[in-house]
């Protein structure tokens, strides 16, 4: 299917690995001009630059400066930006909402939540400017199916959810239409890397970390495929929304979750 993205160009917030680095990969794929924004880079998207037009900006966007800055880089390197990919965000597992400090709150409504508001802020302009664009926001099923384990990072995934509402219905009479994904357990760092959500699970059920994510998540969770979702179905997903093919879609919600929730 011909997406009609070449020469388009797109930013990515937590590019580096998981959904944004699968995000990047099948932009670029398509001939997308791709400016990748993460704090560290990785082998991975290191490679992807060598073979595509992706240019990786090291950024904490955490941070008013980081976000505004990889805008700012996209627009000097090609002169517009047409995609935004709001993808970044962290999570922690918690025993307790009572173990969450005022910090901790504040440094993940600052990654997961204000990294979004200060990206959009920034590329709105430039998107318009560019007769129209898309703006994708990577949300979570966490945003309306609160789990006490990730409560902040819940919260936070459902206020990406509101703004997400918020900015497809100022911005699409200029042209701009914002989409959300809201994942399931997606098979990437966020679940495998070490002390992550499968160590967590597996821990506790006294199992591998594989067995988890292959046997006990998808049980559990009620995930009726009987799998996770792997982070290049998210990725192909990000692109439909993102491209012309999308044209009269915007402030919508698309569920990727093997149905794992159940209710209309």
């Amino acid at each position: 299917m011909e997406l009609h993205l070449t020469d388009k160009v797109a930013v990515v917030t937590g590019a580096s690995k998981g959904i944004g680095l699968a995000v990047v990969e099948k932009l670029a794929g398509e001939g997308v001009k791709v400016v990748a924004g993460s704090r560290t880079s990785t082998p991975e998207l290191d490679a992807l630059a060598a073979e595509h037009d992706v240019t990786f900006v090291p950024v904490d966007l955490s941070t008013v400066e980081g976000a505004e800055r990889l805008v700012q880089q996209a627009v000097e390197r090609y002169g517009r930006i047409d995609v935004l990919v709001n993808n970044v965000g962290a999570a922690e597992p918690r025993e307790s909402f009572l173990d969450v400090s005022d910090a901790d709150w504040l440094r993940i409504f600052d990654l997961t939540f204000f990294s979004a508001v200060r990206t959009s802020r920034a590329a709105l302009p430039h998107l318009i400017a560019a007769g129209g664009g898309a703006i994708v926001n990577i949300s979570s099923i966490n945003a309306r199916l609160p789990f006490p384990m990730v409560v902040d990072y819940s919260a936070a995934k459902a206020a990406l959810t509101n703004l997400n509402k918020s900015l497809s219905e100022e911005f699409a009479p200029q042209g701009v239409r914002v989409n959300a994904i809201a994942p399931g357990p997606v098979r990437t760092p966020f679940w495998t890397a070490p002390g992550g959500f499968a160590d967590a699970t597996a821990a506790s059920a006294g199992i591998t970390a594989q067995e988890a994510l292959d046997v006990v998540v998808p049980q559990s969770m009620g995930i009726t495929t009987g799998r996770i979702t792997e982070a290049h179905e998210v990725a192909d997903l990000t692109l439909f929304l993102a491209s012309p093919l999308a044209a009269n879609i915007t402030g919508t919600e698309s569920v990727i979750d093997g149905g794992q929730i159940k209710t209309l």
